[in-house]
């Protein structure tokens, strides 16, 4: 397979923006954690923004890196799970809310992350530090990353963010799935994506990140 120069370049670039956002992802639900009394994640040095304290090796680098080369976008890519002890967690509220808001804090940081990016390059570009082009590129990367990050783990499938959350909020009736689901929830991740699925599940994703950059290309300078 024949390489080129700029596909290296996207390729690498792609990495870093993964490895950057996986690790917003990952130090959200290790900040809310600690926040809530547990100092499981902060014992094991997860409270913070560092990428090494998060990256999984294969899972945030090898893969992105291959899926880059093959279909020029990675699909697939995690860090390392952040480890919680919910029962150390402060008892103000029940474990149940404890257990929500450290699963919604990854997805919510990808979702700041992509605004934060978007803020600042824009001012950036405003000043002709960065082109508009370049700018323009990375926001809109960035955008469909996170957005696509914050709605793929949410999906209600174990071992996701979503599938914790499903947990949480399954009336007691249909607790009986949750083992099945958690059993075979990997399997039903790979299907998706094998069999174009996933394409369909992750389409609000895509209408909402390219929505969202058509606006903000609006802020940019002329």
């Amino acid at each position: 397979m024949d390489v080129s120069n700029e596909q290296v370049r996207q390729a690498l670039l792609s990495v870093v923006a993964f490895v950057l956002s996986v690790s917003v992802h990952e130090f959200g639900h290790a900040f809310v954690a600690d926040k809530l009394g547990d100092g499981l994640p902060r014992a094991q040095g997860r409270v913070t923004l560092s990428p090494l304290k998060h990256i999984d090796p294969l899972g945030t680098i090898v893969v992105p890196l291959l899926a880059s080369f093959s279909s020029g976008i990675p699909f697939i890519a995690w860090g390392k799970p952040v480890q919680t002890n919910p029962s150390a967690m402060t008892t103000r509220f029940p474990r149940s809310v404890n257990n929500l808001l450290v699963s919604v804090a990854g997805p919510l940081m990808n979702l700041l992350l992509a605004v934060l990016i978007s803020v600042v390059l824009i001012a950036v570009a405003k000043t002709g530090v960065v082109s508009r082009e370049l700018a323009e590129q990375v926001i809109r990367f960035m955008i469909v990353l996170n957005i696509s990050l914050m709605f793929f783990n949410l999906l209600p499938i174990p071992p996701l963010d979503g599938g914790a959350i499903l947990a949480i909020v399954l009336p007691e009736r249909w607790r009986g799935v949750m083992p099945v689901l958690e059993r075979y929830g990997m399997l039903a991740i790979i299907l998706l994506f094998v069999t174009g699925a996933g394409a369909f599940v992750m389409r609000p994703a895509a209408q909402l990140a390219a929505a969202w950059s058509d606006v903000l290309m609006g802020w940019m300078p002329g």
